[in-house]
Protein backbone atom coordinates (compact mmCIF):
# COMPACT_ATOMS: atom_id res chain seq x y z
CA UNK A 1 0.00 0.00 0.00
CA UNK A 2 1.30 3.45 -0.89
CA UNK A 3 2.32 5.81 1.91
CA UNK A 4 0.74 9.26 1.79
CA UNK A 5 2.07 12.49 3.18
CA UNK A 6 0.27 14.44 5.86
CA UNK A 7 1.00 17.95 7.06
CA UNK A 8 -0.38 20.07 9.89
CA UNK A 9 -0.46 23.83 9.37
CA UNK A 10 1.45 25.61 12.17
CA UNK A 11 -1.48 27.84 13.09
CA UNK A 12 -5.06 27.27 14.21
CA UNK A 13 -8.27 28.88 12.92
CA UNK A 14 -9.67 30.85 15.85
CA UNK A 15 -13.20 31.47 17.09
CA UNK A 16 -15.26 34.38 15.83
CA UNK A 17 -16.31 37.24 18.12
CA UNK A 18 -18.49 40.37 17.64
CA UNK A 19 -17.11 43.82 16.89
CA UNK A 20 -16.94 46.01 20.01
CA UNK A 21 -15.55 49.22 18.50
CA UNK A 22 -18.76 51.07 19.42
CA UNK A 23 -17.70 51.17 23.10
CA UNK A 24 -15.04 53.80 22.44
CA UNK A 25 -17.88 56.28 21.85
CA UNK A 26 -18.60 56.80 25.55
CA UNK A 27 -17.23 58.71 28.53
CA UNK A 28 -14.08 56.91 29.66
CA UNK A 29 -14.10 56.09 33.38
CA UNK A 30 -11.36 53.47 33.11
CA UNK A 31 -9.17 55.40 35.55
CA UNK A 32 -11.61 54.34 38.28
CA UNK A 33 -11.88 50.66 37.34
CA UNK A 34 -10.03 49.52 40.48
CA UNK A 35 -12.70 51.02 42.73
CA UNK A 36 -15.79 49.14 43.90
CA UNK A 37 -18.34 51.86 43.10
CA UNK A 38 -18.20 54.78 40.66
CA UNK A 39 -20.18 57.91 41.59
CA UNK A 40 -21.34 60.26 38.81
CA UNK A 41 -22.73 63.51 40.33
CA UNK A 42 -25.63 65.02 38.36
CA UNK A 43 -26.68 68.68 38.68
CA UNK A 44 -30.13 69.36 40.13
CA UNK A 45 -32.76 71.80 38.88
CA UNK A 46 -31.75 74.66 36.56
CA UNK A 47 -31.79 78.23 37.93
CA UNK A 48 -34.92 80.23 37.16
CA UNK A 49 -34.63 83.36 34.99
CA UNK A 50 -36.81 86.49 35.31
CA UNK A 51 -36.85 89.37 32.84
CA UNK A 52 -36.99 92.83 34.39
CA UNK A 53 -36.89 91.75 38.02
CA UNK A 54 -38.64 94.30 40.28
CA UNK A 55 -38.88 92.45 43.57
CA UNK A 56 -35.85 92.70 45.88
CA UNK A 57 -34.24 91.00 47.62
CA UNK A 58 -34.65 88.11 45.21
CA UNK A 59 -35.72 84.79 46.66
CA UNK A 60 -32.67 82.63 47.39
CA UNK A 61 -33.00 79.01 46.40
CA UNK A 62 -30.89 75.92 46.98
CA UNK A 63 -30.09 73.13 44.55
CA UNK A 64 -30.24 69.44 45.37
CA UNK A 65 -27.82 67.46 43.21
CA UNK A 66 -28.20 63.78 42.38
CA UNK A 67 -25.75 60.92 42.88
CA UNK A 68 -25.78 58.29 40.13
CA UNK A 69 -23.67 55.22 40.88
CA UNK A 70 -22.64 51.97 39.26
CA UNK A 71 -20.61 48.99 40.38
CA UNK A 72 -17.40 47.65 38.86
CA UNK A 73 -17.64 43.91 38.21
CA UNK A 74 -15.08 41.15 37.81
CA UNK A 75 -15.31 39.03 34.68
CA UNK A 76 -13.37 35.75 34.76
CA UNK A 77 -12.81 32.89 32.34
CA UNK A 78 -13.00 29.20 33.18
CA UNK A 79 -9.51 27.80 33.82
CA UNK A 80 -7.95 25.85 30.93
CA UNK A 81 -5.42 23.04 31.13
CA UNK A 82 -2.81 22.44 28.46
CA UNK A 83 -1.26 18.97 29.00
CA UNK A 84 2.48 18.70 28.64
CA UNK A 85 2.12 16.49 25.57
CA UNK A 86 0.21 19.24 23.73
CA UNK A 87 3.04 21.70 24.26
CA UNK A 88 5.49 19.48 22.40
CA UNK A 89 3.42 17.37 19.99
CA UNK A 90 1.11 19.90 18.35
CA UNK A 91 2.15 21.88 15.28
CA UNK A 92 0.54 25.07 16.62
CA UNK A 93 0.81 26.93 19.94
CA UNK A 94 -2.34 25.89 21.80
CA UNK A 95 -1.41 27.96 24.84
CA UNK A 96 -1.29 31.19 22.86
CA UNK A 97 -4.50 30.25 21.05
CA UNK A 98 -6.38 29.76 24.34
CA UNK A 99 -5.00 33.01 25.80
CA UNK A 100 -6.15 34.95 22.72
CA UNK A 101 -9.57 33.30 22.86
CA UNK A 102 -9.85 34.11 26.57
CA UNK A 103 -9.21 37.79 25.90
CA UNK A 104 -11.83 37.84 23.16
CA UNK A 105 -14.39 35.92 25.22
CA UNK A 106 -13.93 38.35 28.11
CA UNK A 107 -14.33 41.30 25.76
CA UNK A 108 -17.54 39.81 24.32
CA UNK A 109 -19.07 39.21 27.76
CA UNK A 110 -18.06 42.65 29.04
CA UNK A 111 -19.51 44.49 26.06
CA UNK A 112 -22.74 42.45 26.12
CA UNK A 113 -23.11 43.56 29.73
CA UNK A 114 -22.11 47.15 28.92
CA UNK A 115 -24.85 47.53 26.31
CA UNK A 116 -27.49 46.43 28.82
CA UNK A 117 -26.12 48.77 31.49
CA UNK A 118 -26.33 51.72 29.10
CA UNK A 119 -30.11 51.29 28.99
CA UNK A 120 -31.95 53.19 31.78
CA UNK A 121 -34.77 51.50 33.67
CA UNK A 122 -37.19 54.00 32.13
CA UNK A 123 -35.96 54.52 28.60
CA UNK A 124 -37.17 56.41 25.55
CA UNK A 125 -38.06 54.17 22.63
CA UNK A 126 -39.17 54.13 19.02
CA UNK A 127 -40.94 51.11 17.55
CA UNK A 128 -40.02 50.09 14.00
CA UNK A 129 -42.69 50.68 11.38
CA UNK A 130 -41.61 48.94 8.16
CA UNK A 131 -42.94 45.89 6.37
CA UNK A 132 -43.28 42.54 8.13
CA UNK A 133 -40.18 40.36 8.20
CA UNK A 134 -39.43 37.09 9.96
CA UNK A 135 -38.13 37.38 13.53
CA UNK A 136 -34.39 36.73 13.63
CA UNK A 137 -33.45 36.46 17.32
CA UNK A 138 -31.80 33.12 18.05
CA UNK A 139 -30.61 31.73 21.36
CA UNK A 140 -32.04 28.91 23.44
CA UNK A 141 -35.56 30.20 22.71
CA UNK A 142 -35.59 31.67 19.18
CA UNK A 143 -38.12 34.39 18.44
CA UNK A 144 -41.01 33.37 16.19
CA UNK A 145 -43.52 35.19 13.99
CA UNK A 146 -43.03 38.48 12.18
CA UNK A 147 -41.62 41.85 13.24
CA UNK A 148 -41.68 45.28 11.61
CA UNK A 149 -38.54 46.15 9.63
CA UNK A 150 -36.32 49.17 10.29
CA UNK A 151 -36.87 52.13 7.97
CA UNK A 152 -35.33 55.53 7.33
CA UNK A 153 -38.39 57.07 9.00
CA UNK A 154 -37.63 55.18 12.24
CA UNK A 155 -34.12 56.64 12.44
CA UNK A 156 -35.59 60.11 11.90
CA UNK A 157 -38.01 59.49 14.79
CA UNK A 158 -35.03 58.70 17.06
CA UNK A 159 -33.31 61.89 15.93
CA UNK A 160 -36.41 63.90 16.81
CA UNK A 161 -36.36 62.48 20.35
CA UNK A 162 -32.73 63.54 20.74
CA UNK A 163 -33.53 67.01 19.40
CA UNK A 164 -36.55 67.33 21.71
CA UNK A 165 -34.41 66.53 24.75
CA UNK A 166 -31.66 69.03 23.81
CA UNK A 167 -29.09 66.27 23.34
CA UNK A 168 -25.88 67.66 21.74
CA UNK A 169 -25.80 67.11 17.97
CA UNK A 170 -22.18 65.91 18.02
CA UNK A 171 -21.09 62.35 18.81
CA UNK A 172 -24.47 60.73 18.30
CA UNK A 173 -24.15 56.98 17.71
CA UNK A 174 -26.40 54.11 16.62
CA UNK A 175 -25.77 50.39 17.13
CA UNK A 176 -27.85 47.85 15.18
CA UNK A 177 -27.65 44.09 14.84
CA UNK A 178 -26.87 42.61 11.43
CA UNK A 179 -30.53 42.08 10.44
CA UNK A 180 -31.83 45.48 11.53
CA UNK A 181 -28.87 47.16 9.83
CA UNK A 182 -29.56 45.44 6.53
CA UNK A 183 -33.27 46.24 6.81
CA UNK A 184 -32.30 49.90 7.11
CA UNK A 185 -30.08 49.67 4.03
CA UNK A 186 -32.93 48.07 2.11
CA UNK A 187 -35.17 51.07 2.89
CA UNK A 188 -32.72 53.60 1.39
CA UNK A 189 -32.77 54.91 -2.15
CA UNK A 190 -29.63 54.52 -4.25
CA UNK A 191 -28.54 58.10 -3.51
CA UNK A 192 -29.25 57.72 0.21
CA UNK A 193 -27.34 54.44 0.26
CA UNK A 194 -24.28 56.01 -1.39
CA UNK A 195 -24.35 59.00 0.96
CA UNK A 196 -24.70 56.68 3.97
CA UNK A 197 -21.69 54.56 3.03
CA UNK A 198 -19.52 57.50 1.94
CA UNK A 199 -19.20 58.54 5.60
CA UNK A 200 -17.97 55.10 6.71
CA UNK A 201 -14.67 54.88 8.63
CA UNK A 202 -13.51 51.26 8.78
CA UNK A 203 -10.63 51.99 11.19
CA UNK A 204 -13.08 53.35 13.77
CA UNK A 205 -15.74 50.72 13.11
CA UNK A 206 -18.18 53.30 11.68
CA UNK A 207 -20.15 51.72 8.84
CA UNK A 208 -22.23 54.71 7.77
CA UNK A 209 -23.76 58.02 8.80
CA UNK A 210 -27.38 59.11 8.74
CA UNK A 211 -29.22 62.06 10.32
CA UNK A 212 -26.11 62.89 12.34
CA UNK A 213 -25.69 59.38 13.77
CA UNK A 214 -22.51 57.34 13.30
CA UNK A 215 -23.67 53.75 12.74
CA UNK A 216 -22.09 50.61 14.15
CA UNK A 217 -23.09 46.99 13.60
CA UNK A 218 -22.86 43.93 15.82
CA UNK A 219 -24.16 40.38 15.53
CA UNK A 220 -26.35 40.95 18.62
CA UNK A 221 -27.39 44.12 20.44
CA UNK A 222 -30.44 43.88 22.70
CA UNK A 223 -33.40 41.60 23.29
CA UNK A 224 -36.61 43.24 24.56
CA UNK A 225 -40.00 42.08 25.76
CA UNK A 226 -42.71 42.01 23.10
CA UNK A 227 -44.34 45.27 24.25
CA UNK A 228 -40.99 47.06 24.37
CA UNK A 229 -41.38 47.83 28.07
CA UNK A 230 -38.10 46.37 29.29
CA UNK A 231 -34.97 44.40 28.41
CA UNK A 232 -35.74 40.67 28.38
CA UNK A 233 -34.10 38.94 31.34
CA UNK A 234 -35.37 35.52 30.21
CA UNK A 235 -35.77 34.50 26.59
CA UNK A 236 -39.23 34.10 25.07
CA UNK A 237 -40.42 33.40 21.53
CA UNK A 238 -42.29 36.72 21.59
CA UNK A 239 -39.13 38.80 22.21
CA UNK A 240 -38.10 41.53 19.81
CA UNK A 241 -34.65 42.71 18.77
CA UNK A 242 -33.63 46.27 19.56
CA UNK A 243 -30.96 48.70 18.45
CA UNK A 244 -29.42 51.36 20.66
CA UNK A 245 -28.87 55.06 20.00
CA UNK A 246 -26.85 57.24 22.37
CA UNK A 247 -24.79 60.38 22.70
CA UNK A 248 -21.18 59.89 23.76
CA UNK A 249 -21.35 61.93 26.97
CA UNK A 250 -24.53 60.21 28.17
CA UNK A 251 -23.00 56.76 28.73
CA UNK A 252 -19.75 55.53 30.27
CA UNK A 253 -17.31 52.66 30.21
CA UNK A 254 -14.65 51.53 32.70
CA UNK A 255 -12.38 48.84 31.27
CA UNK A 256 -9.40 47.37 33.07
CA UNK A 257 -6.44 45.37 31.80
CA UNK A 258 -6.60 41.61 31.32
CA UNK A 259 -5.00 39.80 34.25
CA UNK A 260 -3.62 36.37 33.37
CA UNK A 261 -3.31 33.73 36.11
CA UNK A 262 -0.78 31.09 35.16
CA UNK A 263 0.28 27.90 36.88
CA UNK A 264 3.04 26.56 34.65
CA UNK A 265 4.07 22.95 35.08
CA UNK A 266 1.37 22.24 37.65
CA UNK A 267 2.21 18.90 39.36
CA UNK A 268 -1.47 18.08 39.96
CA UNK A 269 -2.50 18.55 36.34
CA UNK A 270 0.72 17.51 34.55
CA UNK A 271 0.67 20.60 32.41
CA UNK A 272 -0.07 24.33 32.42
CA UNK A 273 -3.28 25.77 33.90
CA UNK A 274 -4.32 29.35 33.36
CA UNK A 275 -7.32 31.68 33.46
CA UNK A 276 -7.99 35.38 32.97
CA UNK A 277 -9.79 38.24 34.73
CA UNK A 278 -10.89 41.75 33.76
CA UNK A 279 -12.51 44.41 35.94
CA UNK A 280 -15.10 46.40 34.03
CA UNK A 281 -18.31 48.39 34.32
CA UNK A 282 -20.32 51.21 32.82
CA UNK A 283 -23.74 52.83 32.80
CA UNK A 284 -25.91 55.60 31.40
CA UNK A 285 -24.66 58.64 33.32
CA UNK A 286 -27.59 61.07 33.23
CA UNK A 287 -29.95 60.96 36.20
CA UNK A 288 -32.84 61.99 33.91
CA UNK A 289 -32.07 59.04 31.57
CA UNK A 290 -31.85 61.30 28.52
CA UNK A 291 -29.44 60.70 25.65
CA UNK A 292 -30.27 57.00 25.22
CA UNK A 293 -33.04 55.70 22.93
CA UNK A 294 -33.98 52.15 21.96
CA UNK A 295 -35.21 51.29 18.46
CA UNK A 296 -37.37 48.19 19.04
CA UNK A 297 -38.92 45.89 16.45
CA UNK A 298 -42.67 46.37 16.38
CA UNK A 299 -44.81 43.24 16.33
Amino acid sequence: MALTKEIWIDSIVGNLFPDNSFASRSADHSAFVNNKTVHVPNAGAKPGVIKGRTSFPASVKSRTDNDLTYEIGEFTTDPFRVPNAETVELSYDKRESIIAASRSALSEAIHNDLIKNWVPTKFDKVMTSGEDSAAHLGGDTPATGNRKSVTLKDVLAVKKLFDKNNIPANDRCFLLDYEMYNQLLDSLTANQYNAFLSAADAEKGIIGKLYGFDFYMRSEVLRCKADGSAIATEQAATDSAAGLAWQKDCVSRALGDTELFDSAGDPLYYGDVFSALVRAGGKHVRYDSKGVVLLIQGS
